[in-house]
């Protein structure tokens, strides 16, 4: 099953070579065909296949036979090199994916299949990195060459730039959201305390579910149920803050970005997100340079566009 959405207008990218890109998600797979004009042909939303066997070599006939179906479709636009985005760790160097727990590979050698697979030079990163890439290049992080990204949904994401480059140290570099800001709760990936088990929009849902037996429509269901009264929402949304405003004043401390780019779902969440985080990141810092708290521009697109960009530098 797939879902399809209409041509994305000429502009987004620019004009360049006509490139396949395709963004691996846990959960779907975003694929395209962007044509020379830097139109974004027949996006579409498919499963992202799971298997114990061999999870890599299902995610490379997957992305194959998506291409495939794009190229008929599309006959007339050749692409010249593929960008292929996916989450976990990351070794862009390499072309590996590290490890991803969500989709079952180790040292999984994912470039060189593709490679193989399509016929074409292949673009292979990190997702988040790629998506904060364009963010840099196109969206939020515009202007600045020292960037923080962070995507705060399900779990937390993050990438760096350092003097307008990615700092990826082998793949680890970013993992913001289990960097530990507390003694708990247990996250997800086994330590104590990671800033995603308290401030993802993912675990205000389950937290305030877990303590009332009532299921929210979202996090920014949360935030409106505190604002209307409910302590426990209001609790679970400050400490929510609480932790992402520790984890900034670090990233500020050590980092010292110049802007912090936030997206995500999360992000939505508009005054009552980064108008607090301003706010409470200026009354804990001191003699810091404040960077900038700005949403993100490129949303869900970030990654697909991401890909592309970085497939047309091979093309």
């Amino acid at each position: 099953m797939s879902t399809s959405s209409p041509a994305v207008g000429p502009g987004v990218i620019g004009a360049g070579a006509a490139v396949l890109a395709f963004d691996v998600g846990g959960t779907d797979i975003k694929s395209a065909l962007i044509d020379t004009h830097g139109t974004t042909l027949d996006l579409r939303r498919t499963p992202t296949p799971h298997s114990d066997e061999d999870p890599a070599g299902a995610l490379i006939h997957e992305l194959g036979a998506l291409a495939d179906g794009l190229r008929s479709r599309h006959p007339l636009v050749v692409p010249q090199a593929v960008g292929v985005v996916v989450p976990g760790i990351v070794d862009a160097d390499a072309g590996v994916g590290v490890f991803a727990s969500n989709l079952g590979w180790r040292d999984a050698p994912l470039r060189r299949l593709a490679e193989e697979r399509f016929g074409l030079p292949v673009a292979f990163d990190h997702d988040v990195r790629t998506a904060s890439w364009a963010e840099h290049l196109l969206g939020g992080a515009r202007g600045h060459a020292n960037v923080v990204v962070l995507i705060i949904g399900t779990g937390i994401a993050g990438a760096i730039l350092v003097d307008g480059r990615p700092f990826t140290a082998g793949g680890y570099a970013g993992e913001i959201g289990h960097s530990p800001i507390a003694d708990g709760p247990i996250c997800a990936c086994g330590a104590r305390g990671c800033l995603e088990a308290v401030a993802s929009a993912g675990a205000i849902v389950r937290r305030y579910a877990a303590e009332t037996g009532s299921e929210p429509d979202g996090a920014r269901d949360v935030i409106a149920r505190g604002r209307t009264g409910d302590a426990v929402a209001a609790r679970i949304w400050g400490e929510a803050l609480d932790a992402l405003t520790l984890a900034l004043a670090q990233l500020t401390a050590v980092i010292a970005p110049d802007a912090i780019v936030i997206g995500g779902g999360l992000s939505r969440a508009g005054g009552a997100l980064f108008d607090e985080l301003r706010a409470r990141l200026a009354a804990r810092l001191s003699f810091h340079r404040l960077p900038e708290l700005i949403p993100a521009q490129l949303h869900e697109d970030a990654g697909l566009i991401g890909a592309a960009l970085r497939a047309r530098e091979l093309a």
